[in-house]
Order: structure tokens, then C-alpha cells, then sequence
């Protein structure tokens, strides 16, 4: 699969994800803990949907991403934006040599492809390093409840004249984990259609666990929440952490 067929699946994919919310979040918090930071980082940015809208907000940011496939999207659509990102394919356990930014953010279960809680702690030291003195570091997980509750055992289609797929979901061998099974069919323009595969694995990790590891980074958690603000509850789906950089 080339990178325009892969970004185009992963976009019509991603077409209800809250990027908007994401943005609000992202200034309320800033406005909240740091309303100077202006140089922002962000880690796992995908095709670029997000960077778009906080550069046309003002801000000064840069992205990172492990996929070069993804890297090269999110250019294009920043051109087409007229917007300028220094844009870098770097591992989120290795931010060496980006500089050091006010904020860090790092969205959209990005968190949850790392696999064991030490990777989780290498991150939040590479963050840390990456980060200005007292810099913040915003980012949001999925919770444990919505890996074993609703995506465990779960099946999700949708069917549409140009893209349809099927959505596999199984438990995975670590606690708290899930294997994504993917299959998409894609029209051609003699109307047949093609058939990609995708298989993605995440995992992710207790409140607490969470918590520790940003504190023996050397973090202060400033606020935990849920869903883009809300109280923690047991059937939160989305855990946020705010945390201050000692």
C-alpha cells in the first residue's frame, strides 16, 4: 500500500475523530498553565489534522511522527494550507535533538501503541528532556474500561460507495490490550474494488500507573480528567493528564 492509498484510509477512518475538541482542550489548558507557551510539539501527529489547526491558531509548532508514510501527507496538507511545520520521523522514546518546546502533546491514543509500562516511562523521559523548564506536557490515553468493555470482542463496519470496512477487535495477551484487525475495500474507477489490510496492537495502563511513571520522570500531574474535561468516572473512555515539567 503507498502512502496516498494508507493516508486516504487512515483520513476516512478518522473522519469523526474530535479534532476540534482536541484544539479546545489544548488552549483551555494552555490558557490555564502556561498562557505564554506558544512553541508547541506534537508527538504522533499523524496526517497533520490537528498541527493545521493550532498553526492557524497562532502557534508556533512542530511535529513527530514514527510513520514516514504519514509524515509525507501531512506535508502536503500543510502546503495546501500554506502553512510552514518542520515536520520529523522520530520515535516518541527518542525526541534527541528537536530542541526544547513549552508544550508537549501527544493525542489520539498515541500513548497506547507502546506495550509495556517501560516504554511508557522511557516517553515520559524523552518528553521531559524535550520540554522547557515548568513546560507542560498535555496528552490522553484510552481507558482501561473502554480496552476491555468496548473494544474487546468487538466488531465495527461501515459502508460506503467508495470505502467500506470491517473492524476486528480481539483481546490481546496483555492485560488491558487489544489487537486491531482492519480490512478495507476501496472502489476503483473501473468499479471494482481492492482489498488492504491493516493490524495494529495497543495497550494501555491504570490511572495510577500512569501517574507514577510521569512522577519518576520528574513531572507534576496538574489535573487528570475524562473526555475532554469531565470528572473520571468507572466508564470513562478517555483519560487526560496534564502534567508540569519540576
Amino acid at each position: 500500500m503507498n502512502y496516498e492509498q494508507f493516508a486516504y484510509l487512515y483520513d476516512h477512518l478518522m473522519k469523526d475523530a474530535p479534532y476540534d475538541d482536541w484544539l479546545t482542550f489544548t488552549e483551555t489548558k494552555l490558557q490555564t498553565y502556561l498562557p505564554e507557551g506558544n512553541e508547541l510539539l506534537d508527538v504522533g501527529c499523524g496526517t497533520g489534522e490537528l498541527l493545521i489547526r493550532l498553526t492557524k491558531k497562532g502557534y508556533q509548532t512542530t511535529g513527530v511522527d514514527l510513520s514516514s508514510e504519514m509524515l509525507v501527507v501531512a506535508r502536503d496538507k500543510l502546503e495546501a494550507n500554506n502553512l510552514q511545520v518542520p515536520l520529523f520521523e522520530q520515535d516518541m522514546r527518542s525526541l534527541d535533538g528537536l530542541g526544547q518546546f513549552d508544550a508537549i502533546l501527544t493525542y489520539c491514543d498515541s500513548l497506547n501503541y507502546l506495550t509495556s509500562i517501560e516504554d511508557v516511562q522511557v516517553a515520559f523521559s524523552s518528553f521531559h528532556k524535550s520540554l522547557k523548564d515548568k513546560g507542560l506536557l498535555i496528552l490522553d490515553v484510552h481507558s482501561c474500561y473502554k480496552m476491555d468493555q468496548i473494544f474487546a470482542g468487538q466488531l465495527f463496519a461501515d459502508d460506503e460507495e467508495e470505502v467500506s470496512y470491517i473492524w476486528k477487535a480481539f483481546e490481546g495477551e496483555f492485560p488491558h490490550s487489544i489487537e486491531h484487525d482492519l480490512t478495507f475495500f476501496v472502489r476503483n474507477e473501473d468499479e471494482t474494488y481492492t482489498r488492504y489490510e491493516e493490524f495494529h496492537q495497543q495497550r494501555t495502563y491504570s490511572i495510577d500507573e500512569y501517574k507514577q511513571c510521569l512522577e519518576d520522570a520528574g513531572f507534576s500531574v496538574e489535573e487528570i480528567s475524562a473526555d475532554f474535561g469531565n470528572k473520571v468516572t468507572e466508564t470513562s473512555e478517555r483519560i487526560f493528564f496534564v502534567a508540569r515539567k519540576k
